[in-house]
């Protein structure tokens, strides 16, 4: 199933976490994009013997951040990792009580995870955990990362109705 598929009758509350979720999605993207500005200037720069310093402490911040920041919109858009292979043959019943349970794991995933990085968010500023080069507080990454897993639940939340929909009403489902 596509996204332009699944998002079609998602409207109110579902339309709207769509968007928020696709507007974090591509957040994600521009600070992956920035992430390639930055090692591109460093790669200009050192070749004239002067790299950026911190170079590389940007990019783990960065695409950890911009990892994280499409996670929501793979669950909502269900373009997380499959095995289709095994799976396409299978009635569109059985498909939605595939995508039902996934829904449940990554609801109970998320929810477990963002609170545990939270805490650890907590951590890094208490401790005052800071880049070795530039001295950026590792916890800013921790931030949106946090945000990022709590839109995971809510993207888990919203599968997790529509696949129970598709169970309940196989007529309607969208699965192939």
């Amino acid at each position: 199933m596509d996204a332009t598929t699944q998002n079609e009758g998602r409207v109110g509350p579902k339309g709207l976490t769509h968007r928020l979720i696709e507007a974090w999605a591509l957040f994600g993207g521009v600070v992956i994009l920035a992430v390639v500005a930055i090692q591109s200037i460093s790669v200009v720069t050192g070749a004239f013997g002067h790299p950026l310093p911190g170079d590389f402490e940007l990019t783990e911040l960065g695409v950890a951040v911009g990892a994280f920041a499409f996670l929501p919109y793979c669950q909502l858009t269900g373009a997380n990792v499959t095995a289709d292979i095994f799976t396409s043959g299978l009635g569109r019943r059985f498909q939605a009580v595939l995508v039902f349970f996934s829904a449940i794991i990554a609801l109970v995933f998320s929810v477990v995870m963002a609170w545990r990085t939270w805490i650890g968010t907590q951590d890094q500023f208490s401790y005052d955990y800071q880049t070795a080069i530039l001295q950026i507080p590792i916890g800013y990454a921790f931030v949106p990362i946090v945000i990022s897993l709590i839109l995971v639940a809510v993207a888990a939340v919203v599968t997790l109705a529509e696949s129970y929909q598709d169970i309940a009403h196989p007529s309607r489902n969208v699965y192939h």
